[in-house]
C-alpha cells in the first residue's frame, strides 16, 4: 500500500519567481522528506492496525504539522534562508544572516509559510506585508469512516507564493458568542498574485493555476 505520493521536478515551474536565493530544487527536497516521514510513520501504523496519523489529528493541527515540517526543513536545501527562531515570530522564514540570532518577532523580510487542503480561501493570524507560500495538500480526515471515504494517500496538490502586502488581507468578523480566533483571509488581489506565479502543479491538476485564475475572473 502506498502511503505517500513523492513529487516530480518535472512538475515544478521553473519559471516561478523566488526570494532569498530559494530554488524549486529546494522546494522540491522538502516536499519529499514530509513524504518520506508521512509515509513512514503511518506504514508503521498499519502494522499495528492503527489508522493513518491525518485521520487521527484535527485537520488544523496535521496542516501546521505540514508547514511546521516545510519550515524546518527547507533551510536545510536553501543556506540563504533560516527558520525564524523566535517563538511564533513573523514570519516563519528569515533571510540568513539579517537578524540577531536568526530570531525575529516581526518582520518585513522573510517567507511565511502555510499548508491547506483547499486551493484558495487561505486565511492567516498576521496581515502583513510578507512573502506567503502555500502548500496545498490532499489527505484523510478524522470525519472519513463516518463519511464512508476509504484510504487515500498523502499528496501534494499544488504550491502558490507571491509577495502579498496587507491590503492583500482582509479580516475575518465574527459574532459576539464566537470563540472562534478571529483570522485574515488572502483577497482576491493576493490569490492571484499568488496563482499566477504558481511553483508546483500536481500532475492531474497541470494548468489548474491559470484555470482558476480564469473562473474567478469570470
Amino acid at each position: 500500500m502506498k502511503f505517500a505520493e513523492s513529487v516530480s521536478i518535472k512538475n515544478f515551474n521553473a519559471g516561478a519567481t523566488l526570494p532569498y536565493g530559494l530554488k524549486v530544487t529546494h522546494i522540491c527536497a522538502a516536499m519529499n522528506e514530509f513524504i518520506d516521514l508521512i509515509g513512514f510513520i503511518n506504514q508503521q501504523l498499519a502494522t499495528r492496525q492503527i489508522q493513518q496519523l491525518e485521520r487521527m489529528l484535527m485537520p488544523a493541527n496535521f496542516s501546521s504539522m505540514v508547514g511546521e515540517f516545510v519550515t524546518a526543513t527547507m533551510p536545510k536545501h536553501c543556506k540563504t534562508i533560516v527558520k525564524n527562531q523566535y517563538h511564533n515570530g513573523h514570519p516563519d522564514m528569515l533571510p540568513a544572516g539579517t537578524f540577531p540570532n536568526n530570531a525575529a518577532q516581526h518582520a518585513d523580510e522573510g517567507i511565511e509559510v502555510k499548508a491547506s487542503r483547499y486551493l484558495k480561501s487561505w486565511q492567516g493570524h498576521n496581515a502583513e506585508d510578507a512573502w506567503l507560500m502555500v502548500f496545498c495538500f490532499d489527505s484523510g480526515r478524522p470525519t472519513d469512516e463516518t463519511k464512508g471515504i476509504g484510504f487515500k494517500p498523502f499528496r501534494f496538490l499544488m504550491v502558490v507564493g507571491a509577495k502579498l502586502e496587507k491590503a492583500d488581507w482582509k479580516f475575518a468578523g465574527r459574532k459576539e458568542a464566537s470563540r472562534r480566533t478571529i483570522t485574515a483571509s488572502v483577497t482576491t488581489t493576493g490569490y492571484k498574485k499568488m496563482m499566477s506565479n504558481w511553483i508546483y502543479e500536481s500532475p492531474e491538476l497541470q494548468g489548474q493555476a491559470n484555470l482558476l485564475l480564469r473562473e474567478d475572473d469570470a
